[in-house]
C-alpha cells in the first residue's frame, strides 16, 4: 500500500527436539535475533507458531553467558522449558556465531547449561541441558482431581510411591504415577482442569498435569495443559527433569538415570534421556536429547 511502512522481518527456524528423525520429537520455532521485539509481538509470534513454545534468542544480561532466552507458549511466558533451551542450544551451536561446546543460556527461572553433542563431522545433533534449578515441592493433590482431569478412575492412580505432587525444577508441574495400562487410556478434561484451578488461586491460572509410568528406569510419559492451550505436549523436558529429580529424592541413592518415552499417542514418539544427582544445594537434574533442522523463514510485522 502506498505510503505504508515497510515491513519488519525477524528470521526464524523450527527444529524437531528429543528425536534423531524429522517430523517426530517436539516442534520448537526459534527466533535467532529478537531484538526489537515487544513482550506482546513475542507473544502473538508464539501464538501464531502455535506450537507448544517458541524461542526467542536476545543479548545476555551479563556478557559473560552466551544469550537470554524467552520462551513463549500459546497463551503466556513460561520461567523455563526444556526442549526450549536444547533445541535453542543446538540452533545456537549451528550458527556459527557461538563458539566451543557449553553454552550458557539466561532464561527467567535462572541459568540454564547447555552442553552440545556433535557427531563424527562436528555437526550439533543434540545435547544436555541442566536444569536451572533445584528440586522443590510443594502440595500433595487428592488423586480425585487427577482421575477428573484425565479421565481415569481412582484404581488407575498409583500412590505406593508417592502421592499426586506439585514438583519443579524451574517450572511447577502436577506429576502423578498411573498404572501402565491407563496412560494410554488418559485424556484432558478442560472443566476439571479449570475447576481445579479456580479452587486453587495460588496456582495463578495454571495447571500443567504430568502422568507417568514406570519399570525400572524405563518410563513412558504424558503431558497436559489444557488451560494454556497444550491439549497434548509430545515431549516435556521441564517436567521430566522434574520427574527425574522426584523420584531420586524418593531414594537413598546419590544419582539415577531414566530413559523416558513421551509423545507416543500422538504420534511424535520422543526420547529423553534424565538424570537426577544430590547436590549440595539440593537435587538437581539434567535431561538430554537429538534435535533435527526442519524449517527456516521469517516473519514480517
Amino acid at each position: 500500500m502506498s505510503g505504508s511502512l515497510p515491513a519488519r522481518t525477524y528470521d526464524f527456524e523450527t527444529v524437531d527436539v528429543f528425536t534423531d528423525h524429522r517430523f517426530g520429537g517436539n516442534q520448537l520455532a526459534v527466533f535467532t535475533d529478537a531484538q526489537g521485539l515487544s513482550d506482546p509481538e513475542m507473544q502473538s509470534l508464539a501464538a501464531e507458531m502455535n506450537l507448544s513454545e517458541t524461542a526467542f534468542i536476545l543479548p545476555p544480561t551479563d556478557p559473560a553467558n552466551s544469550a537470554r532466552v524467552r520462551i513463549f507458549h500459546r497463551t503466556g511466558e513460561m520461567a523455563f522449558a526444556g526442549h526450549p533451551t536444547l533445541g535453542t542450544g543446538v540452533v545456537m551451536a549451528r550458527s556459527g556465531r557461538f563458539h566451543g561446546d557449553r553454552l550458557l543460556l539466561e532464561v527467567k527461572a535462572g541459568l540454564v547449561r547447555v552442553t552440545i553433542e556433535r557427531d563424527p563431522a562436528g555437526d550439533a545433533i543434540g545435547g544436555v541441558i541442566a536444569a536451572p534449578q533445584p528440586l522443590s515441592t510443594g502440595e500433595t493433590i487428592a488423586p480425585e482431581v487427577v482421575c477428573a482431569c484425565a479421565g481415569l478412575s481412582l484404581e488407575d492412580i498409583v500412590t505406593a510411591h508417592h502421592q499426586p505432587i506439585i514438583a519443579s525444577v524451574g517450572t511447577p508441574y502436577l506429576i502423578a504415577e498411573v498404572r501402565a495400562e491407563a496412560l494410554s487410556r488418559a485424556s484432558p478434561n478442560l472443566p476439571a482442569f479449570r475447576e481445579a484451578v479456580a479452587a486453587r488461586p495460588h496456582f495463578g491460572g495454571r495447571l500443567s498435569l504430568h502422568l507417568y509410568t514406570r519399570n525400572g528406569a524405563q518410563i513412558r510419559a504424558r503431558m497436559f495443559a489444557p488451560i494454556a492451550g497444550t491439549w497434548e505436549d509430545p515431549a516435556t523436558g521441564s517436567a521430566n527433569t522434574a520427574l527425574a529429580a522426584l523420584l531420586l529424592s524418593l531414594t537413598t541413592e546419590q544419582r539415577a538415570e531414566y530413559q523416558i518415552a513421551q509423545g507416543v499417542e500422538m504420534g511424535r514418539r520422543s526420547e529423553l534421556n534424565a538424570a537426577a544427582t544430590r547436590e549440595s544445594d539440593g537435587i538437581r537434574a539434567t535431561i538430554a536429547g537429538r534435535c533435527v533442522a526442519v524449517l527456516s523463514g521469517y516473519a514480517r510485522l
